[in-house]
């Protein structure tokens, strides 16, 4: 999953994103609207985790703007105003969900989770294919009842995978998915990823390279 937290209290943002990397989410942000809007603009998130009263580009507006376009991004909105009329109002906007702040942080975490489930087609919290069990849940893998300790990435990576059901995914993809804005796609970063993924998940060998089209579980 790939978010963008927009948030103009820079140490509110730098903690959220944190956090939301510890879930094998690809983060990155934003610390005013018009920033927000540039990203927005260039990249492809699954949800977007925007502070109402963003300067320089308004919140409202940032949300607005994306459900004119047509945009597939889910949007979290985030706001000091609590009252009940503030937060039917920005739900009128058209956000998919709305959390006041101060906000419980592992609330926050379930509330991504769930509109990033939203975009992607329905599928079981666990994950099965060629002996390798991934709970998307608790962030846990086995493959043949053998515990594997994969590092965030390399977590991420392989719920791609495993959720193309056998199809082949692209480089291009796979970095999109699974890495921020900083990643540079003339690197090896994926190749590296996949090499100790086939390591700890030992044999039989599971992931084939598709020469000029990505990798395939």
């Amino acid at each position: 999953m790939r978010v963008l937290v927009a948030e103009d209290e820079q140490d509110l943002a730098d903690l959220v994103a944190v956090g939301l990397r510890r879930h094998a989410m690809a983060v990155d942000v934003a610390y005013d609207g018009a920033a927000a809007v540039e990203r927005l603009t260039v990249n492809d998130y699954d949800v977007l985790v925007l502070d109402r009263d963003l300067p320089g580009v308004h919140g409202d507006t940032i949300c607005q703007d994306l459900i004119r376009t047509g945009m597939r991004t889910r949007i979290l909105m985030l706001t000091a105003a609590t009252s009940v009329p503030e937060r039917v109002a920005g739900l009128a906007l058209g956000a998919d969900d709305y959390l006041p702040k101060p906000f419980d942080y592992t609330e926050l975490v379930a509330r991504v989770q769930a509109l990033g489930r939203r975009n992607q087609p329905p599928l079981p919290p666990v994950l099965e294919r060629h002996g390798i069990i991934l709970d998307t849940h608790r962030l846990q893998v086995t493959r043949n009842g053998r515990h594997l300790r994969l590092s965030r990435k390399e977590y991420a990576v392989l719920e791609v995978l495993m959720r193309a059901d056998g199809a082949v995914v692209s480089a291009e993809t796979l970095l999109e998915s699974a890495w921020d804005e900083h990643a540079d796609p003339f690197t090896t970063v994926v190749r590296v990823i996949i090499s100790r993924l086939r390591g700890k998940l030992g044999d039989p060998p599971c992931i084939q390279t598709v020469p000029g089209a990505g990798y395939r579980l």
